[in-house]
């Protein structure tokens, strides 16, 4: 009976008619996600309420899709954008199976999660300072044999991977301060300032994240962080002015932008 009444067309149509009424562009698309995720009319009530109140549909679903596969996230976590697939995409073209993958600012863990998924095997280590991402990332992470810290960049690695990363992944915040108030609503309301706000130009963690690359990379690995177009050229100085030998790449489908920072060889 349960079942039935979830696939009921009415149903459908006045949870699409309540979700447009609240702003949802995609209304037809979540609707047929909400009900193929409640497990009763009870639940699949809540969700709907949720998803009016403002809450983002990841939230609601208990999940969001990134690489073609279902990271888990939960209320306070940051929401893995499309865009970020792109840096995904790079770190793979620069690796094997069983390579060493350092993933700063992890979230979700959803970065080193898509990584090791499309290699089949890596030596992964997450990293967040926020407890609420590190509960999120244990579930997604540790499922695929990969380590979760809990700290500040670099600072709870154990010192024996200094000098043995062959690529570090950095999805960190890199919105202006005075920028956080122009985001949309969801990012703006419900995901963590932490993940957000990038300093006063949006640079100051791509900095901090640079500046210690080259202790923790191998010679001939890769850091690659995200960054904005206009940001773009200071990225880049900023490597180079760390040690490392810089490039920019851009993948307009997406609109995403990267810079791949390699650690030299010592001369």
């Amino acid at each position: 009976m349960g079942k039935k009444l979830l696939n009921n067309d009415q149903i459908k149509k006045s949870i699409i008619k309540r979700l447009r009424t609240a702003g949802c562009v995609f209304a037809e698309e979540e609707a047929e996600l909400l009900l193929a995720e409640a497990r009763s009319l009870d639940a699949l009530s809540n969700m709907v309420n949720n998803r009016i109140n403002g809450s983002p549909l990841e939230y609601v679903l208990g999940w969001a899709e990134f690489c073609g596969h279902r990271i888990e996230v939960e209320p306070g976590v940051f929401v893995p954008r499309r865009r970020t697939e792109f840096l995904v995409h790079q770190a793979v073209a620069f690796s094997i199976p069983g390579v060493t993958v350092v993933d700063l600012c992890c979230g979700s863990g959803a970065l080193g999660v898509a990584i090791a998924k499309d290699l089949g095997w890596i030596n992964l280590h997450s990293i967040d300072i926020d407890p609420i991402a590190v509960h999120c990332a244990l579930r997604n992470v540790t499922s695929l044999g990969g380590q979760v810290y809990e700290g500040d960049l670099y600072k709870p690695l154990p010192s024996t991977l200094r000098g043995k990363v062959d690529i570090l992944v950095a999805n960190v915040p890199y919105v202006p301060t005075d920028q956080i108030k122009m985001l949309p609503q969801e990012a703006r309301l419900h995901e963590p300032n932490v993940a957000l706000d990038g300093g006063v130009d949006g640079l100051d963690i791509q900095r901090r994240v640079a500046k210690e690359a080259t202790l923790w990379l191998k010679t001939g690995g890769h850091l690659l962080i995200e960054t904005s177009k206009m940001q773009a050229t200071q990225t880049v100085e900023i490597f180079s002015q760390n040690g490392l030998i810089p490039q920019l790449v851009h993948y307009g489908e997406l609109d995403s932008t990267i810079v791949i920072g390699t650690n030299p060889p010592l001369e």
